[in-house]
């Protein structure tokens, strides 16, 4: 499926989900834990206390689908401390499957005012 790149929300999880729920656990988790519509065509993303699994529910028009990835190395998170539900984009979290963590850097050098 493609997605618009602008248009497409991704909600995060902000805790540790058992990897065994699929369809039925997830939809219960986006509609109780996010508070979110299942049904909107966004992103629900859910990873495991240990961040070297995740799952991506979305609705399709025509059922839910589930994308799956498990990392060999690594994790998705480096601390859940400061993971909340959040939300973030498409850009967002294709670069957090690719394990690539943006980070605010301050300006070396101050013009001055």
């Amino acid at each position: 499926m493609f997605f618009p790149e602008g248009q497409i929300r991704v909600h995060l999880y902000g805790q540790p989900v058992d990897m065994r729920k699929s369809f039925d656990g997830l939809y219960a988790l986006t509609r109780h834990g996010l508070q979110q519509d299942p049904l909107s065509g966004h992103l629900f993303v859910f990873i495991n206390r240990r961040a070297t699994q995740m799952k991506v529910l979305y609705w399709d028009r025509t059922g839910f689908c589930i994308w799956a990835k498990r990392l060999e190395s690594g994790r998705f998170l480096s601390n859940w401390q400061t993971i909340g539900n959040s939300v973030m984009d498409w850009t967002g979290l294709k670069l957090m499957l690719e394990g690539i963590v943006p980070e605010r850097k301050k300006k070396r050098y101050q013009l001055p005012a």
